[in-house]
């Protein structure tokens, strides 16, 4: 294949996948720069070792591994620790703005799911929000089905604690 045909089909896998692997990245991290850096930086990867892709799953699939990986690598970061101390010290005001915001009952559910830790996050993204099947989930995350299971209802103990009993309902529905 040409260079020509080959970047051509690169543009297309960029414009159908950017918008889910932007809000797959800041599910995960909660900063919309570092969540544009990282999807960039995934994009990269998969041009640098598309012929390594051998459609055992689906583009979004694999798209979404690396996503993940990149994910996981910078909350690991020292990046990511340093912001994190520095915004807490430095823009106490903007915790403020943030609250008054998360006051609106549509964002209390997602911020509940943001504060999870990154297991029990994933999963309830994965299963409430994109609707895949603890199987689809299992494969994706290259976990055993009944650990989907068992992570699926941790975070759901751990929601109903912070939610009210109108937005636990909504949650629980399945």
């Amino acid at each position: 294949m040409n260079r020509f045909m080959a970047g051509q089909q690169f543009h297309q896998v960029m414009q159908e996948h950017t918008d889910y692997l932007l809000k797959l990245t800041y599910l995960y991290i909660k900063d919309w720069s570092a969540a544009e850096d990282i999807v960039q930086d995934v994009f990269l990867t998969y041009y640098q070792k598309s012929e390594q892709f051998e459609e055992r799953s689906s583009l979004k699939t694999y798209l979404a591994r690396i996503t993940i990986n990149k994910c996981k690598d910078y909350l690991k970061s020292w990046r990511y620790r340093k912001q994190v101390l520095t915004n807490n010290f430095i823009h106490p005001a903007i915790k403020s703005r943030n609250r008054i915001i998360e006051e609106d009952e549509k964002l209390e559910l997602a911020d509940a799911v943001l504060q999870l830790q990154v297991k029990y996050r994933e999963v309830t993204i994965y299963y409430y929000f994109e609707e895949l099947s603890v199987l689809e989930i299992s494969q994706l995350l290259s976990i055993p089905d009944n650990t989907v299971k068992t992570r699926l209802r941790k975070a759901r103990a751990l929601l109903k604690v912070h939610l009210k009993e109108d937005d636990w309902e909504v949650l629980i529905h399945e």
